[in-house]
């Protein structure tokens, strides 16, 4: 028995990409490569499989990313007359090159106070060394992506990370069939997104720019007004990284981080509706793999749930079921032609507080 294929065998990414450099004005001060590096040292091997196992693998999930995007234009109404792209099937250090690819580009618009050259290499190192930590961590769980900003133009890129599906197929103990095709049906999904809604990738890239340059030019001394508050909200948030994060933004930033939130908060939901709407006609263990794959999300020993704490992955599978609710109810009520109003424009996405009551999304687009 061996490992599934590295990079350099046959999931290898078709198109190897240099990891690039910001100024000292624009674009977060991280050092990419660093982070790229680390990532890849501290990236756990993945699971065992033979060769015949990982080419059939990647084979079937190649073909499945193509059929699952079939059946999310016809759920949807999304796509029709697009052509159907290909995925990149990769292993674990691939995934987390293309990640570090990705956030460095978007992020490159964020504008921050000049330093010194010295200062900036000095927290472009140390920051490096952390995100390659996170994005080794994360390298070990995330089944697929798609990244608006990958690829040779920078036009987007879809990922399949081979030895993840195989792993959470095999501890679900679910058909490898299945379970890769329904897989594909989410990412799929956020692909389909943001290829048929002209507008979605330059507004996604401008608010999270907007976002890391008002943080940037933040009050300090009222987040120190506010620590008390901050304090008391460690204690009582059981983990809840993102309530911490928000009493920690001035009023602008925390505008902005709402509608950032609003709107992966819409995209992920949407993703997992669209899933499970095409499921039974194509995944046959559909129910079985979501009550499942759900129970997954929710466990991991106390090291792993405090790590997915910190990281916001518990505000993140919240936000799964808010979008997801969303979804459903405006769906019920106005079918998925007046669901998709909501790709307009950005003026017609829900706010979170529409997310949480649908019914005021609905009085206000439909009424």
């Amino acid at each position: 028995m061996g490992r599934v294929p590295r990079a350099t065998d046959a999931i290898q990414p078709d198109h190897p990409q240099p990891v690039p450099t910001g100024s000292t004005e624009r674009g977060l001060p991280v050092d990419w490569d660093l982070a790229r590096r680390t990532a890849g040292r501290l990236m756990q091997p993945g699971p065992e499989a033979t060769r015949i196992e990982a080419a059939e693998l990647v084979a079937r999930l190649r073909s499945d990313a193509a059929v699952a995007e079939g059946h999310v234009r016809h759920v949807t109404g999304l796509g029709h007359g697009l052509p159907l792209l290909p995925a990149d099937v990769v292993d674990r250090p691939a995934w987390a090159a293309a990640a570090v690819l990705g956030m460095a580009a978007l992020t490159a618009d964020a504008q921050l106070p000049a330093v010194s050259r010295a200062a900036r290499a000095v927290t472009a190192r140390t920051a490096g060394l952390q995100v390659g930590g996170i994005v080794a961590y994360l390298g070990g769980r995330v089944l697929g992506q798609y990244d608006p900003f990958g690829g040779l133009a920078g036009d987007g890129r879809l990922l399949l990370v081979a030895p993840n599906v195989h792993a959470a197929q095999q501890a679900l103990d679910v058909p490898a069939a299945d379970f890769g095709l329904w897989v594909c049906l989410h990412e799929a999904t956020h692909r389909l997104q943001f290829t048929a809604v002209p507008w979605l990738r330059s507004y996604f890239a401008a608010e999270v720019g907007r976002f890391l340059t008002v943080a940037q030019g933040s009050d300090r001394g009222a987040v120190l007004e506010r620590l008390p508050e901050v304090l008391r909200a460690v204690r009582s948030s059981r983990g809840d990284s993102l309530a911490i994060v928000e009493l920690l933004q001035g009023p602008e930033q925390r505008a902005v981080l709402d509608r950032l939130l609003a709107l992966t908060t819409l995209l992920e939901g949407h993703a997992d509706h669209v899933m499970d709407a095409a499921g039974p006609q194509v995944v046959p263990s559909v129910a079985t793999i979501r009550s499942r794959f759900t129970a997954r999300r929710r466990g991991g020993g106390l090291v792993d749930r405090v790590l997915r704490a910190l990281l916001g992955v518990e505000a993140k599978v919240r936000q799964y079921a808010v979008g997801s609710a969303f979804t459903r109810h405006v769906v019920l009520a106005v079918g998925m032609e007046g669901f998709n109003r909501v790709w307009e424009s950005p003026e017609m996405l829900p706010s979170r507080s529409e997310l949480a009551d649908p019914g005021t999304w609905l009085r206000r687009v439909h009424s």
